[in-house]
């Protein structure tokens, strides 16, 4: 499990040196920063793979931090089963079906993240989920085809964003790289591969490899 969690952590890494060079190539374009928490807010999904790598950051923050961390998630995750009584402990997404789901996360919400410091740094940054490290500038693999159709509205402002080919890479590739750990996860916790397993960031605070070992898709 931990030489997995190391593998997918390398594959974060190099989303995050792709988004340094974007930055370094195209800072005046780019709001994204220390301390801007604009996209932090609501919920969205994330796989078990990004569950329990953020788990790990979590485990190692101070105790008191992790008890507060547990009493958000626990009454995030009452209010959710209230909207949903299907959607309990594990708390994995997909034993619901998909068109449930915009009810448990409303574009509408402004909830913050409960990961998110009082300065509005993450407390786990070095273990944010892939979809944060992704969220903000345009996604263009290297073949130029758009993989988002939207960005933050604070980014590459009154520029057609897909005119800069030195912010493209290979994503196509990394997604690629990304499912087969994934897989290789499910295999390893329930005996067979899935293609998915999404939950939320409030459950990877309660959320265990034991837990998805006694699910059953």
């Amino acid at each position: 499990m931990n030489e997995l969690l190391k593998r997918y952590g390398e594959l974060l890494q190099e989303v995050d040196r792709w988004f340094s060079s974007c930055i370094r190539r195209h800072g005046d374009r780019i709001a994204c920063g220390r301390g801007c928490s604009a996209c932090c807010r609501g919920l969205f999904d994330i796989t078990i793979l990004d569950a329990l790598y953020l788990r790990s950051g979590i485990d190692a923050l101070p105790e008191a931090i992790r008890q507060s961390l547990r009493l958000k998630a626990v009454d995030r995750l009452a209010s959710l089963t209230a909207c949903n009584p299907s959607f309990t402990e594990p708390w994995i997404l997909n034993r619901i079906p998909e068109e449930a789901w915009e009810e448990l996360m409303p574009e509408a919400d402004e909830t913050p993240c409960l990961l998110l410091a009082e300065d509005g740094s993450c407390l786990v940054y070095g273990q944010r989920p892939m979809t944060c490290r992704l969220n903000g500038i345009p996604l263009f693999d290297t073949s130029g085809e758009a993989l988002m159709d939207e960005w933050c509205t604070l980014n590459f402002r009154g520029v057609d964003a897909a005119l800069p080919e030195d912010i493209r890479h290979p994503f196509k590739d990394l997604f690629a790289q990304e499912l087969l750990l994934f897989r290789e996860l499910t295999r390893r916790l329930l005996g067979e591969a899935v293609n998915e397993m999404d939950t939320f960031i409030p459950a990877a605070v309660m959320i265990d490899a034991g837990m998805i070992r006694a699910y059953r898709p």
